[in-house]
């Protein structure tokens, strides 16, 4: 079970939000790259970045600060980045600036055939982000909620041949209430590709139930808030995934 740190961006700085409210940013660090390099030097084997600027303008805004952020961690690790990302152009300059995974959310539920000429192109480099509320898909920074069925859509992506799918319960997102396991496990199991799960990841009792469900096909989890204000600590929550996994092999 790998466990990444997001870092989100807003104006340069990063930041969390709470239920994906640029209202409720709180700034946590002006330096992203220096944000980047403590969590690589604490053990990450992986980067979480969002552009939240470019998610609500639909194209990206954040682009120096990501560039920043891939000089700093260099090959070392790798990088996944969301946010803003509406057409192939802007995938392949992301990609040659250095992110190895480029995540398209709205975009993909809104154009899937952006989504499927992505996947043709870059393959191996396209996750689709899934951020749902009662099962029912949200775009648009979640501001709206589609009537599309979230595994579903997910079984549909993955047939284009994305790399995994992250998936959002968007109502936990920022709160610190706990990962929603079971929906989680619902969608994996629905699945043949590596679910990521997101949104609510708050102490080492969630990185205990994830681990508990890696074999269900929840490779990774993303998470943010709970790393920043002190509720987990990283390297101990991986320390705690990567034992828990070797005591299951």
């Amino acid at each position: 079970m790998l466990l990444i740190p997001a870092i989100d961006l807003k104006d340069g700085h990063c930041v969390r939000l709470k239920q994906g409210e640029m209202s409720e940013a709180t700034v946590f660090s002006e330096n992203p790259a220096e944000m980047a390099r403590h969590w690589l030097d604490a053990g990450a084997r992986r980067l979480h970045l969002v552009d939240l600027n470019g998610a609500f303008a639909g194209k990206p805004v954040n682009h120096k600060v990501v560039r920043a952020i891939c000089e700093e961690v260099g090959d070392d690790i790798p990088v996944q980045l969301g946010g803003g990302i509406r057409d192939l152009d802007t995938i392949e300059k992301y990609l040659d600036v250095g992110i190895d995974y480029v995540i398209l959310g709205t975009a993909a539920v809104r154009n899937p055939g952006l989504l499927h000429d992505a996947c043709s192109a870059f393959p191996g480099h396209i996750i689709v982000g899934l951020d749902a509320k009662n099962g029912k898909v949200a775009v648009d920074g979640w501001s709206k909620i589609t009537k599309h069925d979230v595994i579903d859509l997910a079984q549909k992506f993955e047939d284009y041949g994305v790399e995994a799918v992250i998936y959002t319960d968007i109502g936990r997102d920022g709160m610190l209430t706990g990962a929603n396991i079971e929906a989680t496990v619902k969608l994996a199991r629905a699945l043949r590709i590596p679910v990521i799960a997101s949104g609510g990841v708050t102490n080492l009792a969630d990185i205990e139930a994830l681990a508990a469900i890696e074999d269900e096909g929840v490779s990774a989890a993303i998470t943010g808030r709970a790393i920043y204000q002190g509720t987990l600590d990283f390297a101990a929550g991986q320390a705690l995934a990567d034992k828990l996994a070797g005591q299951r092999s």
